[in-house]
């Protein structure tokens, strides 16, 4: 299945991600993206160190072990990383399940679970009990991914883009899913502001690519909009 094949399926209503203010080749957007990127989280630091030292501690005092939490991922083209975010789940936590469950998930093999399951989200391998209390918080408001703020200074990951995914999740895409390693991922995109965790992964993907084909700084800036409009409304993607 080529690019062109993939069935997107815009949403709601068109918006207008293509107005500009002004007018710039692409390679002039990405060094300009780079700059803002680099501005904005340099600008935010000063007003983050308290909030990292006390979500630190209060991570430290709900359960054993680091407070921040890291692991490999896959960017742009195939170049793999190291993420950093704040733990949320308990530090003798298995992902070995979990892994078949993501695994069905990106071949489309989940279903709806019950409301026994107790995920903490209904395309998420995770239950609530592996989640620690102070995770459930931090999950819900998205102050897990602050220190990805530090991947993006270090020109892995951007704002605004898909979000990256595990080794051994890309290992289970489809062909058409490598599309979305075409661009540098993100700490928000367009899967996560019209989607959140309430979608399967084709349609994840179709977002992404979506993103690819549209990526402008008046469509970054509407993400980035919708992204803190839904934190502020406590609609977290768990």
């Amino acid at each position: 299945m080529t690019i062109l094949e993939v069935p997107y399926k815009y949403i709601q209503k068109p918006y207008r991600f293509t107005i500009q203010p002004f007018k710039m080749t692409f390679e002039q957007y990405l060094k300009l993206k780079r700059v803002l990127d680099v501005s904005f989280c340099i600008f935010l630091i000063p007003f983050l160190i308290i909030p990292f030292v006390l979500i630190s501690l209060a991570i430290v005092i709900d359960s054993p072990g680091s407070p921040v939490f890291s692991q490999e991922r896959v960017g742009y083209r195939g170049k793999k990383f190291r993420i950093l975010k704040f733990r949320t789940l308990w530090k003798d936590y298995d992902d070995k399940e979990d892994r078949k469950y993501m695994k069905s998930y990106i071949n489309g093999g989940v279903v709806d679970h019950s409301p026994e399951d107790e995920r903490v989200a209904k395309f998420k391998p995770l239950r609530n009990h592996d989640v620690t209390r102070v995770g459930k918080i931090l999950r819900k408001t998205s102050l897990d991914e602050l220190p990805q703020i530090i991947n993006v200074l270090r020109g892995e990951m951007t704002i605004v883009g898909p979000r990256p995914n595990v080794v051994w999740e890309v290992d289970a895409y489809k062909p058409w899913h490598y599309v979305r390693l075409n661009v540098q991922p993100g700490i928000t995109g367009l899967a996560q502001v019209l989607g959140r965790s309430e979608i399967s992964f084709d349609d994840i993907v179709r977002y992404d690519i979506q993103y690819t084909k549209n990526q402008s700084l008046h469509m970054d800036a509407w993400i980035f909009r919708r992204t803190l409009n839904a934190i502020l409304d406590r609609n977290g993607a768990g």
